[in-house]
């Protein structure tokens, strides 16, 4: 009866150890309504309604050992599935950490990958595209003398020079002292 519940909050699902909690709260002040503990899933403390995605019975309790057994439903099916997957991700979590802790304990007992060469294997490698140049072989490539271990490049195309030519009859400032570019003859 989602169009007329008899409550109505917000649900939040929370993890302590392995036992997952869903915790049914007031929506406006936050106060716990109640919550269910959730040790496996699927188990008894969630099961999921046979013919609707959206419904769900969870087993509350209280503090004192006291148990009862309440409906859920969820008005959109997005909520429902966030509801269900949150619960499964907890609990892979779970068997992940179960299973980690067995093989720190054991950690002979996993299988062994021996990648060595055997005595006497070989292997062939093929490399495409490359070509082997006749009588060249085992031969190093030639490698073009450079100056000094430092190569420079030549300035890009269109780029300034580095070097101040001003036109003649300009001054220019060089150091703190005005120089003065003579003006030749032009014809």
């Amino acid at each position: 009866q989602l169009a007329q519940p008899s409550w109505s909050g917000r649900l939040r699902i929370t993890a302590k150890g392995q036992v997952a909690y869903i915790k049914l709260e007031d929506r406006t002040s936050g106060e716990l309504f109640a919550q269910a503990p959730v040790d496996q899933f699927p188990g008894t403390a969630v099961e999921s309604v046979t013919d609707s995605s959206r419904y769900f019975v969870i087993r509350i309790e209280d503090g004192n050992g006291r148990r009862a057994f309440i409906g859920i439903g969820f008005v959109d099916r997005g909520d429902a599935f966030d509801f269900n997957v949150a619960l499964q991700d907890h609990f892979k979590w779970v068997k992940q950490q179960c299973e980690f802790a067995k093989q720190a304990q054991n950690p002979d007992q996993g299988p062994k990958l021996d990648l060595g060469f055997k005595e006497g294997q070989t292997i062939k490698l093929n490399i495409a595209n490359m070509k082997k140049k006749e009588g060249a072989a085992g031969t190093p490539r030639a490698r073009p003398a450079s100056t000094g271990g430092l190569s420079l490049l030549p300035p890009p195309p269109g780029g300034k020079t580095s070097t101040l030519i001003p036109p003649p009859g300009e001054q220019v400032s060089v150091g703190g002292s005005l120089v003065q570019t003579a003006v030749g003859p032009s014809s």
